[in-house]
C-alpha cells in the first residue's frame, strides 16, 4: 500500500467517532468502524465507514483513561448512558470514542520491517488514539468503505 495514500485515508478519519473496533469474524483482518459527520450546512449526510486493516498480524489495545478515572469508573451503571450520565467517572455507555488525537503511521517500524521480511509483502504500523483507547496495528493494506444501514460487525457471512 502506498504510504502517502495510507496517511491520507487515516487523516480523513481524524476527529470522527469510533463506534467499534476489533478483529472481523474470520479473525484475519481488523476493523475500525467510525461515524463520520460534517457541519449541517455542508449538506453531507452522516455515515458509518469501515476501516479494514487487512492481513493484521498484530493488534494491541491499551486504555488511555487515567488510573484515577478508572478507579471511579467501575460502577456498572456507567455502561448505560442514561443511568451513568449524572455519576462521577467515565461514562462507558456513550458507546463511542472521539478519534482524537488521531492516527499516526509509524514509518520507521522495526515490527513492520520484520513482518515484510518474513512474509514477503509490505507491512505498516499505525497508532490510533482516541479519548479512551490507543490501538497499535501492524497490517499490509487498508480498505475504507461506507457501511450499509444495519451492518453488524459479527455477522457470519
Amino acid at each position: 500500500m502506498d504510504p502517502v495514500l495510507l496517511e491520507q485515508l487515516l487523516d480523513d478519519a481524524f476527529d470522527t467517532a469510533v463506534v467499534h473496533h476489533g478483529y472481523t469474524s474470520y479473525m484475519r483482518d481488523y476493523e475500525v468502524i467510525v461515524y463520520a459527520t460534517a457541519a449541517p450546512s455542508s449538506g453531507i449526510e452522516p455515515t458509518h465507514l469501515r476501516y479494514l486493516f487487512r492481513y493484521c498480524v498484530e493488534a494491541r489495545c491499551e486504555t488511555t483513561v487515567r488510573p484515577d478515572i478508572w478507579r471511579i469508573s467501575l460502577d456498572e451503571r456507567l455502561i448505560d448512558h442514561e443511568k451513568g450520565v449524572d455519576l462521577d467517572g467515565y461514562v462507558w455507555g456513550v458507546k463511542w470514542h472521539a478519534l482524537y488525537p488521531g492516527a499516526t503511521v509509524l514509518s520507521e517500524s522495526e515490527t513492520a520491517r520484520r513482518w515484510k521480511q518474513s512474509i514477503g509483502i509490505d507491512f505498516h504500523e499505525v497508532r490510533i488514539e482516541t479519548n479512551a483507547h490507543r490501538l497499535t496495528l501492524v497490517f499490509s493494506d487498508l480498505q475504507v468503505s461506507e457501511l450499509p444501514v444495519g451492518y453488524a460487525p459479527f455477522t457470519t457471512d
